[in-house]
């Protein structure tokens, strides 16, 4: 007995949605993929991308634009110190969550004017994508992405690139 297919997108489309084509031929477009839309990479040409979507479609666009989906790290199989801990970060996110939750209802329900909302929530920054066990958290106070499992927390990615803070550090005088 076989397992029955399990769709792994690799990649979304971007915010505004992403045009299609039937080949890799500009003169052949085909529908527009809805905005953040799960799709799997299946092929390149060039620039063109070869995507497959969960219920099987496949279709040609222009792979630049594609927005790649996270994966886990490789890690380590030793237990979570204090350091590691995710709560201090989650409960952070939390609190970025309700204020902007409660902006929102303010906003909505006519208490403030989009002005105000807009200066509220300028500041207000958070990052969070939950996958079952896996999760992908934000903390802008370190400036990196980090990695959990459950089981460990590790940094994943850096906010800014090694070379933007080089720079930086440079252009205020400090040691890089």
């Amino acid at each position: 007995m076989t397992a029955p297919y399990e769709f792994q997108p690799t990649h979304v489309a971007p915010a505004d949605g992403l045009q299609t084509w039937a080949s890799p031929d500009p003169s052949r477009p085909s529908v527009r993929l809805d905005p953040l839309l799960p799709v799997r990479l299946a092929d390149n040409n060039g620039n063109w991308a070869r995507i497959v979507c969960s219920n099987g479609w496949s279709a040609w666009v222009d792979g630049r634009l594609l927005v790649t989906l996270p994966h886990p790290p490789s890690g380590t199989d030793h237990p979570l110190t204090p350091l590691e801990d995710p709560r201090p970060l989650l409960a952070a996110l939390e609190k970025a969550l309700a204020t902007y939750r409660r902006l929102v209802g303010e906003y909505t329900d006519g208490l403030i004017d989009l002005e105000t909302f807009r200066d509220r929530s300028r500041n207000l920054r958070l990052g969070a994508v939950i996958d079952g066990s896996s999760a992908w958290l934000l903390d802008l106070d370190q400036g990196r992405w980090f990695f959990s499992d459950g089981t460990r927390m590790q940094t994943y990615a850096t906010v800014d690139p090694p070379a933007a803070k080089r720079s930086a550090a440079g252009a205020r005088g400090e040691a890089g």
